[in-house]
C-alpha cells in the first residue's frame, strides 16, 4: 500500500482538498490518503467551508476530515508528502532527519508542471474563484499521481 500525506500550512483548505480529491481517485486498497498542517491553528476543525463546499460540487465528501498539525512520525508513516508550496516544503525540509525524509517531500505542482517549483495559492483570502481554481490545480496533479503510482513509476 502506497501512503500519501497532503500538507499545507493550517490544513483547512488546499491540503483537505488534495486528500479528498486524491482519496477519490484512488483504488483505497491501494493507497492510503491523509493531510495534515505545518501549524496547529486550526488542530480539529472541519476543513473551511468552501472547501467542503467546492468538493460537495464535485462529488467529493471531505466532512470527514479534522485538521491535524504535522508530526515527526509522519516521515515514517508515510512514503510520500505533497505540500502546496515552498514555505511549507521549506518548513518540512527543517524538520527532516536524514535524507530518506527530505526525498519524501514533493511539491504536488511538479506533478503538472515538472521542476517549476510552483504553489498552489492559499485560496482562503481569495474567494469562490480561488477555490475552484486550486481545485482544478489539485485535482490536474492527483490525476498524475495516480498514474505514476499505477504505472510503478512512484
Amino acid at each position: 500500500m502506497t501512503k500519501i500525506l497532503m500538507v499545507c500550512l493550517g490544513n483547512i483548505c488546499r491540503s483537505p482538498l488534495a486528500e479528498g480529491i486524491l482519496s477519490s481517485l484512488s483504488n483505497q486498497k491501494k493507497i492510503f490518503v491523509d493531510s495534515a498542517g505545518t501549524s496547529a491553528y486550526h488542530v480539529g476543525e472541519l476543513p473551511d467551508v468552501r472547501s467542503i463546499e467546492i468538493a460537495k460540487i464535485n462529488g467529493i465528501d471531505i466532512t470527514n476530515q479534522r485538521s491535524r498539525q504535522f508530526k515527526i512520525k509522519d516521515f515514517d508513516n508515510f512514503d510520500l508528502i505533497y505540500v502546496m508550496d515552498k514555505s511549507n516544503f521549506k518548513n518540512l525540509r527543517k524538520l527532516a532527519r536524514n535524507n530518506n525524509d527530505i526525498i519524501k517531500i514533493k511539491l504536488i505542482l511538479n506533478e503538472l508542471y515538472p521542476t517549476q517549483n510552483l504553489d498552489v495559492p492559499d485560496p482562503y483570502y481569495s474567494g469562490d474563484n480561488g477555490f475552484r481554481d486550486v481545485f482544478k490545480m489539485l485535482k490536474n496533479s492527483c490525476e498524475i499521481i495516480i498514474y505514476n503510482i499505477n504505472e510503478n513509476k512512484r
